[in-house]
């Protein structure tokens, strides 16, 4: 007769069938080439153990973080990117790169498959690129692969180590082609998301200047590019770019507007800079002579800079010497050096009203001269009466 039933496991039996499948799923959650970011738990003599958030930790070569004397170049609780390579004997193995060191063609077979960066040594240029040492391996990585900037030739890339990604894995490893270019790329793609994750208005920003343009400067923060208005180059009028800034220059912004659906952000270097308004009282006190540069012509009046950012009005009224005159160029040219006379001052709305130096000080001499003969008249003295008509005829003539 035979026994339908089946038969009980064994006590015990069952549960190790759940607890190895759960740890076979947690393995499963990463898949060979993926890219985490971990924290080191723990630092052996030969391997580095990072929190994966998974069940169980992963492991790490520990001559992967020594340099070239033997220094550690990592630390318990830092931060470290790691590509997952495979589960073995119960770990999680991870790499941060990968050379053909250890395990010959086979990692390398295992870094393709999984796009996981090795490590190679560009030792010289052949037809088309250049030829590449990894491991025990011969690549090749053609000239448009390299991540080489136009200025840079050969002697930047040939005799240097560099990571690679492996695109092309042919004969059992005897036909390998590498390119840097992908992992540059791959790099700037996620500095520049990071970069719009965290970039914000009205902070101040430090950035190198990618390029110069007739409507102002575009400036590299991170990752992304924002652009400097002409109208934000400084508190002076700016013509051309190249007047304050050159290409690669190191310099601090402030984050004016971000347009995140657009794409765009918009910079300011001036508000960096100090605010010369906030000084003028003390520079250019009403009633003061100073030197300025006639900076442009309107037919209200003439522009005068004062120092950089200031510019006050000599009003169309005040240029003719008392004769009506139909536009300033009658009176003066755009570049041309002047003495002006600060009549008033209002900070507040940015404006200081000017005129002439040369007429105002006429004005204040005959109005000196005058007030001088009135004192001694009014003194009672016939002899500065008398000359005080003289004076006065004389003028009227003029």
């Amino acid at each position: 007769m035979v026994n339908d039933e089946k038969e009980m496991p064994v006590e015990g039996e069952e549960d190790f069938a759940t607890l190895l499948a759960a740890s076979d799923s947690s393995f499963a959650r990463f898949t060979p080439g993926q890219k985490i970011e971990a924290k080191v738990i723990k630092i052996t003599a030969e391997w580095v153990f990072i929190d994966t958030g998974a069940k169980g930790e992963g492991v790490l070569d520990r001559k992967e973080f020594l340099n070239e004397d033997g220094t550690l170049t990592v630390t318990e609780g830092a931060k470290v990117s790691a590509w997952f390579v495979a589960s073995r004997h119960g770990e999680m193995r991870f790499t941060t790169r990968m050379d053909g060191s250890a395990g010959g063609s086979s990692q390398l077979e295992d870094a393709f498959n999984g796009g996981i960066p090795v490590q190679g040594l560009v030792e010289k240029e052949v037809k088309g690129g250049y030829e590449v040492k990894v491991g025990g391996s011969r690549a090749f990585c053609p000239f448009s692969q390299t991540g080489l900037r136009r200025d840079e030739g050969a002697e930047q890339f040939i005799g240097k180590h560099f990571q690679f990604r492996i695109t092309e894995y042919r004969e059992n490893g005897r036909s390998i082609v590498v390119s840097r270019r992908v992992l540059l790329d791959e790099e700037r793609q996620a500095k520049r998301a990071a970069a719009w994750e965290t970039v914000t208005e009205g902070e101040i920003v430090s950035g190198t200047v990618a390029s110069l343009r007739e409507f102002g400067a575009f400036v590299d923060i991170g990752g992304i590019e924002g652009l400097i208005p002409m109208s934000e180059l400084g508190w002076k009028r700016v013509k051309d770019a190249s007047e304050v800034l050159s290409v690669g220059q190191q310099v601090k912004v402030l984050v004016k507007r971000v347009d995140r659906e657009g794409g765009k952000i918009s910079l300011s270097l001036r508000d960096t800079l100090a605010d010369p308004w906030e000084s003028l009282a003390g520079n250019f006190p009403e009633g003061s002579y100073v030197s300025g540069t006639v900076s442009r012509l309107a037919n209200f009046g003439a522009f005068v800079t004062l120092a950089d950012g200031i510019d006050g009005l000599i009003p169309i009224s005040r240029l003719g010497g008392g004769k009506r005159i139909n536009h300033p160029r009658e009176v003066l040219k755009e570049g041309e050096r002047i003495e002006v006379k600060v009549e008033s001052l209002d900070t507040a709305a940015r404006k200081i009203s000017l005129s002439l130096g040369a007429a105002s000080r006429a004005v204040e001499e005959e109005e000196s001269e005058l007030a001088a003969f009135r004192q001694q008249a009014a003194e009672g003295s016939t002899k500065s009466l008398g000359s005080l008509g003289e004076l006065l005829k004389s003028k009227m003539k003029k």
